[in-house]
């Protein structure tokens, strides 16, 4: 059965997507179409890639997620290290350890570019043509970027734009991460820089992305870390607080308070235990607690998904 696939942005949370992927591809599920945020990109690269969920939780679970949390010459100063990062390049960790791994990983199947990633059966349908989808955002223009479509803004060909590199851009978590720099020129010629960041920023769950008008020919599902107690009152009292409750709302609140009923009834909502998106030092246990999360909201999920009601009720098109 072919499935269409969006993943939500979490950080160390995305162990649990695999969970919940691991049940719906023991159901037969073969994907299609896939679209992730951050940590949601990273999971969709690889599935893109042709990687299974059982291969990707092996490198998760064997990986030392603290790597990942690289810091640079100056970064390693105490105190005033971090602060000069974040001044010069608008975060502390430079995410070169990250962008290496994921380019190893991707190259090991094959693939180093968008090209290698194009859909034979789409080859001249702009809107389906390539496997993957990664969402991130332009601070500079201020807007979303759905690539590798949109890096043409910039002149990049999309099938030259690489993979890894894009996938780079998308986990850029504010402060957390440097951010991207993107060069490229103008109307006119003149010279400019984009800063490029998390998708989360714009949309940390963009089940939308693969929608079109009337009845689909197959499901795309949600794939959603929940996190509990969301509303619960947090006390600011330093600026790191005020960053990282700027950015867990960010990340949190905005797609899911406006999800309309038909995406809540395909999307897959796996509870994230407290774990926070920055918890490199994830132990073993927690990992597959987090994994385990993620299989129990999948059979949970599927024990009453039928894709026939749902395109009855909410997909059907415009009434004859």
């Amino acid at each position: 059965m072919r499935a269409d696939a969006v993943f939500e942005g979490g950080g160390v949370k995305a162990i649990g997507l695999l969970g919940a992927l691991s049940v719906a591809e023991a159901r037969g599920y073969e994907w299609g179409n896939l679209a992730g945020t951050s940590a949601g990109a990273i999971v969709a690269a690889l599935l893109a890639a042709g990687y299974r969920a059982d291969e990707i939780s092996s490198m998760l679970m064997n990986q030392d997620l603290t790597r990942f949390r690289d810091q640079c010459l100056l970064g390693r100063i105490p105190v005033a290290g971090p602060i000069l990062s974040v001044l010069l390049w608008y975060g502390i960790h430079p995410g070169t350890y990250f962008e290496e791994w994921m380019r190893e990983k991707l190259l090991a199947r094959g693939v180093r570019t968008f090209g290698d990633l194009i859909f034979d059966e789409f080859s001249t349908d702009n809107r389906y043509r390539f496997r993957l989808r990664v969402i991130a955002s332009d601070l500079s223009n201020r807007r979303l970027l759905v690539l590798p479509d949109d890096v043409e803004y910039y002149g990049v060909k999309p099938e030259a734009l690489d993979v890894a590199w894009a996938v780079r851009m998308s986990m850029s978590i504010p402060f957390f991460y440097h951010s991207v720099r993107l060069h490229y020129r103008l109307a006119g010629g003149r010279p400019a820089v984009s800063h490029i960041v998390d998708g989360g920023l714009l949309s940390n769950f963009p089940v939308w992305l693969f929608d079109s008008p009337g009845p689909p020919p197959w499901p795309t599902f949600g794939f959603l870390l929940v996190e509990p107690n969301f509303h619960r009152y947090r006390e600011l009292i330093n600026p790191l607080s005020f960053a990282a409750a700027l950015f867990s709302t960010m990340m949190e609140a905005h797609d899911t308070r406006y999800m309309e009923e038909e995406d809540r009834v395909r999307t897959i909502a796996i509870p994230t235990l407290g774990i926070k998106s920055t918890d490199f030092n994830l132990s073993r246990a927690d990992k597959e607690r987090l994994f385990d999360s993620g299989v129990k909201a999948a059979e949970e999920f599927f024990s009453s998904w039928d894709f026939q009601e749902y395109v009855h009720l909410y997909r059907r098109g415009p009434a004859e």
